[in-house]
């Protein structure tokens, strides 16, 4: 947290923002006896000012002004608010400092460990510190606080399983036993739940087998967590959303107390997070659960981190630095020395590069087991079926679809995953099959709803009417629907089995569960509700449309769908069947043999031959065409005199704009330049680029740029 030594220092800086030298600075108040200086961080998003600067304790202020809390500044002529990162006898301005105007509250909400994590998190994305600390810090609620100080002021005790005999041997009994009913098929399960019963900090990958009952993923993840706690120590799972953490919540429960327990997400409005986020400050609660803010909850004694699904874009952080959940939980594993779990029914490009480094052990089912686990899978595109049903492939509902679904709802409810949400919401030219744009914004054209052939498509994007739409590469005027959303699938659906219940789930109306009556569940990916018992069949449409997206992680990421689905299906023994209706591929290949580590292993392999990300880090400069070109070229610059060499790309048009939108590449437009770079080069690249984009926003000489590191959307 200390100033640059190439920059003046924080006090300095301060004396000549305010507008007056420091020998003019009238005396202040009476100092505080003991380090009568505190360093602060300013909230405040400009990279220029992303440093601890030095104010003066008064006297009346010393007791409540510690390490940690909130305060009050003045700042540049403003009123500014802060943390104080540290306490120091003498501040090495060599003049007098402006008074710390008042403590907001003495609750010390920012710990040593999560200071440093933050400011880990921050050099890593290249972004600032009080952009992470708005992540990290929820907002203060002051009648909350006032009941968290109020009388008894003696701190909370805390529930140490350890402490007492008789609470440790339940709690270890518990583990026991969960331990060989979920995780006895497991290679180094149950060594794993053992080592974190037994204090240790193991690190490990695993990939469950199923997502509803007894043996699915959130008892698992809660054995973990009760392992860890009947060793004395906290734990902290992250979730993607509200859905998960209901789950992971309710496992838990059954093997821990229920004020052992914190929920942090905004989803549960802003008193009840920052109640249960004063709690684990106290250390009245020892587990933290919830979404991505979750990553950063001061845990006492932290033994566990833990994160469920890391390839779920939910888990990005949607501001800047855009910091992803996975990251900040290995950041913290390593400087806090704690045990390590990343869990997913498959396994991303990231985790495997942890595995095949060493850093991580993994943890798989048996092929014995996993054959008793899953369901069957079936593709219709293989030759047996083609065979059976030449028109398979072009089929929106195959045969061997369509039988699954109806032998399926003989015996409970059956899940249809589709790839988009709406009735249509995509169109082509009827001629040469391309995508239908709109002529004002090069927007995808669609029919908002079920109004028929008589419909006028509208721009998805600017919602500009298309009447007279004429096609730019072969000067056609037929549309035609190129997908079909959820609400039109259940629509047919509805037709083909009369009599049936047909239960959607998407968009704005996505659904927890279901139940286990006989009923077809239209879902679209990401959105499938859990069904009671599981699912006695599933169909996976649109698989081809899924597949052909341009994105680098477009396979990896269906692959994910598809597993998160399938999970939810009855075992085979029990006749549960996935349909995939997809022409064959690796991706497939993955889901037949029910092998996601192998996939994510041939994925990895391909990207590190390519030098493409996760085998390479990658940063991306967003902005207007001179200021990317100018900013990247300064860091080129940095860079080569420090001795790394860069592979760039671009600068390149953000979007391609057709000719009405006045040209690709237009003097207006956006561009992108993308930074490729090793792993062993982050640390100075980072940086580099921090220290560019502090003097670009101090110079203002060039208009500002987005810098995003390792983000998952630019390839």
């Amino acid at each position: 947290m200390a100033s640059d030594e190439s920059v003046p220092s924080g006090a300095v800086q301060l004396s000549l923002l305010q507008g007056f030298p420091a020998k003019a600075r009238p005396s202040g108040p009476p100092l505080a006896a003991h380090l009568p200086v505190a360093r602060v961080l300013v909230e405040t998003t400009l990279p220029h000012l992303d440093r601890p600067f030095d104010y003066s304790v008064p006297a009346e202020l010393d007791e409540a002004a510690q390490a940690g809390v909130r305060v009050k500044v003045s700042f540049n002529g403003q009123d500014l608010s802060g943390f104080i990162i540290e306490r120091t006898a003498e501040s090495d301005a060599g003049h007098a400092l402006v008074p710390l105007q008042k403590v907001v509250s003495p609750v010390v909400v920012l710990t040593p460990a999560v200071r440093d994590l933050v400011s880990a998190v921050a050099a890593r994305y290249a972004g600032t510190v009080s952009d992470v600390l708005r992540v990290a810090v929820p907002p203060r609620m002051a009648r909350l606080e006032k009941d968290f100080l109020s009388p008894p002021a003696a701190e909370p005790a805390v529930p140490d399983p350890l402490a007492d005999a008789d609470a440790g041997a339940v709690i270890g009994q518990e583990v026991d036993s969960g331990t060989e009913a979920q995780w006895a098929g497991y290679r180094n399960g149950p060594a794993f739940v053992r080592h974190l019963r037994d204090g240790g900090s193991p690190r490990a990958v695993v990939s469950p087998l199923q997502g509803f009952g007894p043996a699915a993923w959130p008892h698992l993840i809660a054995t973990a967590v009760a392992a860890v706690r009947a060793s004395g120590r906290g734990a902290v799972v992250v979730v993607p959303d509200y859905r998960d953490l209901d789950q992971l919540e309710k496992a838990l429960l059954a093997v821990l107390p229920a004020e052992d327990i914190a929920r942090l997400t905004a989803d549960d409005g802003p008193t009840p997070r920052y109640r249960n986020f004063l709690r684990l400050l106290a250390g009245s609660a020892r587990v933290a659960i919830g979404t991505r803010s979750a990553a950063f909850a001061p845990v006492r004694n932290l033994g566990l981190v833990a994160c469920w699904d890391d390839g779920d874009d939910l888990h990005i952080e949607q501001r800047a630095p855009y910091a992803h959940t996975r990251d900040v939980l290995l950041l913290r594993a390593d400087q806090e020395g704690t045990a390590c779990l990343m869990a997913g029914h498959s396994r991303s490009t990231e985790l495997q590069r942890l595995v095949e480094a060493g850093w991580a052990m993994p943890v798989e089912a048996d092929r014995a087991f996993a054959r008793l686990t899953v369901p069957r899978v079936l593709n219709t595109a293989d030759s047996f079926e083609q065979e059976r049903d030449p028109l398979a492939l072009v089929a929106r509902l195959p045969g061997a679809a369509w039988r699954a679904a109806k032998e399926g709802l003989e015996r409970g409810p059956v899940l249809v995953q589709v790839a988009r949400a709406g009735y249509a919401p995509s169109l082509v030219c009827e001629t040469c099959r391309e995508p239908a744009r709109c002529e004002a914004c090069q927007g995808p054209l669609a029919l908002a709803g079920a109004s028929g052939s008589s419909a006028i498509p509208q721009c998805r994007w600017c919602s500009t009417p298309a009447p007279e739409w004429q096609c730019a590469h072969c000067a056609g005027r037929k549309l035609r629907k190129g997908a079909t959303g959820v609400l039109r699938t259940a629509e047919e659906l509805g037709r083909a089995f009369p009599g049936k219940a047909v239960i959607t789930s998407s968009g704005g109306n996505v659904k927890a569960g279901v139940g286990s009556a006989k009923a077809l569940v239209v879902a679209t990916v990401g959105a499938e509700p859990v069904a009671e018992g599981g699912y006695a069949a599933a169909l996976l449409l649109d698989g081809d449309s899924l597949l052909r997206r341009e994105n680098l992680r477009a396979g990896e990421d269906t692959v994910r769908r598809w597993f998160n689905a399938a999970a939810l299906v009855r075992p085979a023994s029990e006749g549960g069947l996935v349909v995939i209706t997809a022409t064959e591929s690796v991706a497939v290949g993955a889901l037949l043999r029910w092998d996601p580590a192998g996939y994510a292993r041939r994925e990895l392999e391909l990207r590190m031959e390519l030098q493409l990300p996760p085998a390479v880090r990658i940063a991306s400069v967003t902005g207007p065409r001179a200021a990317v070109v100018h900013f990247s070229g300064t860091v080129e610059k940095e860079l080569a005199t420090a001795g790394v060499a860069l592979r760039t790309a671009g600068p390149a048009p953000l979007v391609l704009t057709g000719p009405a939108a006045g040209g690709a590449g237009s003097a207006g437009d956006d561009t992108r330049t993308l930074l490729f770079f090793a792993y062993g080069q982050a640390a100075t690249v980072t940086r580099v680029l921090r220290a560019a984009k502090a003097a670009a926003a101090a110079k203002r000489s060039t208009e500002p740029v987005q810098v995003r590191l390792d983000g998952v959307d630019v390839l």
